[in-house]
């Protein structure tokens, strides 16, 4: 019976000292006297609103500085717009801590994501990415998008064009559009060859021709089809149109 006494005693007795211990660090009591009171906000970004990221936090923090929850307040601020990644730690005795880093968007996505420099696609505010570059394909092959548009913007750029968007078909077929609205058909497998030959061809073609460059199909082995479109509306600045100019069609090039 005294054995018995004794563990009841020590369970009594640990039980007082832990039962205010998990109070404490569960806020339930004392709260007031260790007060989250500072927040530091840390990292480079420019689209993250710093005020949004306090509202974010504040009603995890009201507890004291025990009862912070850090995996709380990360999936909370990870959860913001534009927010990548989130690192939070306390630092006795009032202070929180977040570093952020923000995405960094390379393209917009049809159903208004944007696709980061990563890879990763992201929700956005409703008209974010103004200006990028439209990706379409399957989600999964995002980082080959990427290298595409990254291998033919700067063959395009060099004769004064613009891709404005990229596409891969579900059969991986490759399409780009311009920015003078000219549709790019450049077929399967590695077509950088194909790009780079329809590029450098690009500048000569829109000065022969003053109708607009519609479609350019460079699924053949040595050259092209070109479809075009009825020339630009006349300014008051033009000459008249002399009769029996070319109507819109179709033209076969050759490399």
């Amino acid at each position: 019976m005294n054995a018995l006494l004794r563990v009841i005693a020590w369970t009594l007795a640990i039980a007082l000292v832990a039962l205010p211990v998990v109070a404490v660090l569960n806020g339930w009591i004392a709260g007031e006297r260790w007060p989250m009171r500072k927040l530091a906000v840390t990292g480079e970004f420019a689209q993250v609103d710093e005020a949004a990221v306090r509202e974010a936090v504040l009603p995890l923090v009201q507890r004291g500085f025990f009862a912070v929850d850090l995996d709380q307040v990360r999936d909370a601020v990870a959860g913001l717009p534009w927010v990548e990644r989130v690192e939070v730690r306390k630092r006795w005795p009032d202070r929180l801590e977040v570093s952020l880093t923000e995405h960094t968007p390379v393209a917009r996505w049809p159903d208004g994501r944007l696709l980061s420099e990563e890879g990763k696609l992201f929700a956005a505010p409703e008209g974010a990415g103004a200006g990028l570059p439209l990706f379409e394909g399957p989600e999964g092959r995002a980082s080959e998008l990427m290298s595409f548009h990254s291998l033919a913007r700067p063959l395009f750029l060099t004769v004064g064009a613009k891709v404005e968007s990229v596409q891969l078909s579900a059969r991986g077929s490759w399409s780009l559009e311009l920015d003078d609205g000219t549709a790019v058909e450049a077929g399967r497998g590695d077509p950088q060859a194909r790009l780079a030959r329809f590029a450098r061809l690009l500048p000569k073609l829109r000065d022969n021709d003053p109708r607009v460059l519609v479609r350019a199909d460079l699924r053949y082995t040595n050259g092209f089809t070109l479809v075009w479109g009825d020339p630009p509306p006349a300014t008051p600045n033009d000459t008249e149109a002399t009769p029996g100019d070319a109507p819109a069609g179709t033209q076969e090039g050759n490399a």
